[in-house]
């Protein structure tokens, strides 16, 4: 199977960028050590965890044309098939621990008693709530019923009704609203402020600001795991990461800043053209709201407007914004399927293949290759950041279920 040919449709070299740098205040300020540090510890203790495969897929690396490819597969996170998993459930674990803490002043609540279900009889009147593509809310839903709470899911009128069934098998009530995922967000926020609901948000935006750190917080742990599982003395030279509002990729590239400090690697950020919220705030070196008029097949990157605290991160971390339409999307998911020259086969969602299109796209971009410094030596890491969240969109894509590519 033949790499496809993948058009970069714009691209933009971060001029901001601190290359060759410690990590700033700035990125501490919004992600700390010690904040990813509770989270990974934390969720590491959850029944159910061990971390995901970092695939080497040097079938594909020889194709590309750069020395070494790790995919971080996060089909199988903790069963929701979602990187996602990482964030929203953390997120409503320090909600409930919040609020409970607000209620009960002379008692010391930790997020441990939370996880063991301590305060289950008070627990169980708090209502959580988020809008979502899909993904997000799956692991809201999912830490609702984990730790005894309820939950309201929004979502928009585009997301597929596999995705609200996933959904409501958590126990989550759905509502739909028209429009895009901001309206869901939007009405997500109104809703809550009239019944008293609390908010699990993954993007974050002004006077919303912690939650969201929580929810990046625990997308690091994905991030650590991946370079803990690099060959010894492997370090990346180029990382490729999805878009989205932010957050993942802010997560994604302060726990490398952590990691590697002034030999951060080479950070870009790939989005889907309907939805390049992130790229259009580099090119303006400010947040910019984009409206989406055309829903991407990435239904996950479907964002147009850019987390604040993601951006503090990626304003001076990410080297490359760039974007790509959705013609690349079976053929990469097809493609990774089959495996290449003796790889592993991979279930790789719509949303997991953009930083890799990315890659394959400025690889056949020899200008732009060469402005990114890519090229044989390359040593690349890219995040699967789902599986088949939706089984019948995988299989009407690929041809063939996650269930047989995975035996």
């Amino acid at each position: 199977m033949s790499l496809p040919e993948i058009s970069i449709h714009q691209s933009h070299q971060n001029a901001a960028a601190l290359v060759d740098s410690a990590c700033p205040e700035s990125v501490n300020d919004v992600l700390d050590v010690a904040r990813c540090d509770l989270a990974r510890n934390t969720i590491s203790q959850w029944a159910g965890y061990q971390p995901t495969a970092l695939h080497s897929l040097t079938g594909l690396a020889g194709e590309i044309g750069v020395g070494a490819l790790y995919y971080k597969d996060e089909s199988t996170r903790f069963g929701l098939g979602s990187f996602k998993a990482l964030g929203g459930a953390y997120a409503v674990q320090h909600v409930l621990r919040q609020t409970l803490d607000a209620d009960m002043p002379d008692t010391e609540v930790s997020l441990e008693a939370i996880n063991s279900q301590q305060f289950a009889d008070r627990v169980k009147n708090i209502t959580v709530v988020t809008a979502t593509d899909g993904n997000h809310g799956r692991s809201v839903a999912w830490g609702a019923q984990r730790f005894g709470c309820e939950c309201m899911i929004y979502m928009h009128e585009n997301v597929s009704q596999g995705r609200q069934e996933a959904v409501e098998a958590f126990g989550a009530k759905v509502v739909r609203v028209p429009g895009n995922y901001d309206d869901s967000v939007r009405q997500a926020d109104q809703d809550a402020k009239a019944n008293g609901w609390h908010i699990v948000s993954d993007t974050s935006y002004p006077g919303y600001m912690e939650i969201p750190r929580d929810v990046m917080a625990g997308y690091t742990l994905m991030t650590t795991e991946a370079m803990d599982q690099l060959p010894e003395g492997a370090i990346p030279t180029h990382v490729f990461i999805q878009g989205g509002c932010g957050g993942l990729a802010g997560a994604v590239g302060a726990d490398l800043w952590h990691r590697y400090g002034d030999r951060m690697p080479h950070l870009t950020v790939v989005e889907p053209v309907p939805a390049a919220c992130l790229y259009e705030s580099a090119r303006a070196g400010t947040p910019q709201l984009v409206n989406i008029v055309d829903e991407s097949l990435m239904a996950g990157l479907s964002c147009g407007e850019v987390s604040l605290l993601g951006w503090q991160i990626l304003h001076p971390g990410a080297r490359h914004f760039m974007t790509i339409s959705d013609a690349p999307v079976a053929p990469l998911m097809q493609m990774l399927a089959a495996g290449v020259s003796g790889d592993s086969p991979v279930v790789a969602g719509e949303s997991a293949i953009a930083g890799l299109a990315g890659l394959i796209g400025a690889m056949q971009n020899e200008p732009l290759a060469q402005q990114m410094n890519l090229d044989a030596k390359s040593c690349v890491l890219v995040f699967g950041t789902e599986g088949a969240t939706d089984p019948e969109v995988f299989e009407a894509l690929v041809g063939t279920s996650a269930e047989k590519i995975a035996a």
